[in-house]
């Protein structure tokens, strides 16, 4: 006997022993619970195998309506397809497949971890800035308007982020054209120039020596955590882009062979060359390194050298940015002396300068972790350790010299 309203609403909420099951036309039928609720389920055999699908419940979806589905969920068998998988793609096509923040998670671990420089930074620009507003919308769905309006947003307060942002959506979009996730790449076309009117600026600031020996100052009288007072001091002795520096495990640094190691992957061209920077321990580096390692909760295992403060884990770019205002405000206050704005890269450009007095360009280039240009790189496996400490012992004389002769200077 087939179902009725007037058996549905009898038995809707009824509680019994055991559950029951009432058929219908087309491989419909009603399951009712132990506890009376009441579910529309159909029945249909495909590639020889029995199947059931749950298409809604009583009383949200009506007994008429209950049979359209049973209906075309037939037809779909008759014509070899698996309803299953067609309310699946349904489902899919309803929500807009998967979402910004997912495929922006899926493109971090499977791509950018692998191949990018600073790839947890990447991911805070997204999870700070994008998924708020984005994150939740249907990554196939999200038009260029709301891209757009999003990145002017953040290029009002930070243009160099907003810049990272539309690259690496870009290349999140593209990733996920190749895997067919999504359709279409909404800022393929957006310039970061062009749209978001974001000016790179060409940056040639170098300290001069009166700069420097304030600097140097500021760095062993400020109040300056030591921690951070070495990781200033290293970076502008080697001249390395600072998160070489922050990337450093105590391993790397090998006191007997007086070699620090920067593996491939700690330095920008690594990826490409998959050779590792190899820079003598020299001058009063060790001792630096020494005093690090007594600081670092987890370098005494050879781990992270440089810590967030108070933390295992290991210092954040984000948490250098403010160094070299610290110092300057030091400066300002106790030498009433002001100082042009400046950064940590500044100090690798401030000594590539100065040790183009001291040495060769070859060497110069080396010490900071430069491409060499033509065929160098292919042919030239020498490590030029020896050369670069000759250059580094003169680095660090020329700059007590500079400290010496400035504080002379203002004492007399």
């Amino acid at each position: 006997m087939a179902i009725t309203d007037s058996w549905l609403k009898a038995q809707l909420g009824k509680v019994r022993e055991r559950a029951v099951v009432k058929g219908d036309r087309d491989g419909l039928g009603a399951r009712v619970s132990p506890k009376g609720k009441i579910t529309y389920q159909v029945r249909y055999r495909l590639d020889g195998k029995q199947h059931r699908i749950d298409v809604g419940t009583y009383p949200t979806m009506g007994l008429k309506e209950a049979r359209k589905e049973a209906l075309e969920i037939r037809q779909q068998v008759e014509q070899g397809r698996d309803p299953k998988l067609e309310r699946a793609l349904a489902r899919r096509q309803v929500r807009g497949g998967d979402t910004v923040e997912k495929l922006v998670r899926e493109w971090h671990a499977d791509y950018c971890v692998k191949h990018k420089q600073q790839p947890h930074e990447i991911l805070r620009s997204f999870e700070i800035h994008a998924f708020p507003e984005l994150g939740n919308l249907p990554a196939d769905k999200v038009s260029t308007e709301l891209w757009l309006k999003m990145l002017e947003g953040v290029r009002d307060l930070y243009p160099s982020i907003a810049a990272r942002l539309l690259v690496n959506t870009k290349q999140v979009y593209k990733w996920a054209q190749r895997r067919e996730r999504v359709t279409e790449n909404p800022v393929l076309h957006v310039g970061s120039a062009t749209d978001l009117r974001i000016k790179k600026k060409a940056t040639a600031r170098v300290l001069s020596d009166r700069e420097l020996a304030y600097v140097w100052e500021a760095i062993e009288r400020s109040r300056m955590t030591v921690k951070n007072k070495l990781y200033v001091k290293l970076v502008l002795f080697y001249g390395c882009r600072n998160g070489e520096v922050r990337a450093s495990n105590r391993r790397d640094w090998d006191f007997k062979e007086g070699v620090w190691t920067v593996p491939a992957e700690n330095h920008k061209t690594g990826k490409e060359s998959g050779r590792p920077l190899k820079r003598p321990i020299t001058g009063p580096v060790k001792a630096w390194i020494e005093e690090a390692e007594r600081l670092s909760p987890t370098a005494k295992s050879g781990g992270v050298l440089f810590n967030n403060t108070g933390q295992r884990t290991r210092m954040t770019a984000s948490s250098t940015l403010a160094l070299p205002g610290n110092l300057t405000q030091w400066i300002r206050r106790h030498k009433g002396e002001v100082i042009e704005h400046w950064s940590l890269h500044d100090l690798r450009r401030t000594m590539r300068t100065n040790i183009s007095r001291l040495a060769p360009y070859h060497i110069a280039e080396i010490m900071v972790g430069h491409k060499l240009p033509g065929e160098n790189p292919v042919y030239d496996y020498y490590d030029y350790l020896e050369e670069q400490q000759a250059a580094y012992d003169a680095w660090w004389s020329r700059l007590q010299a500079i400290v010496e002769t400035h504080a002379a200077m203002r004492a007399s």
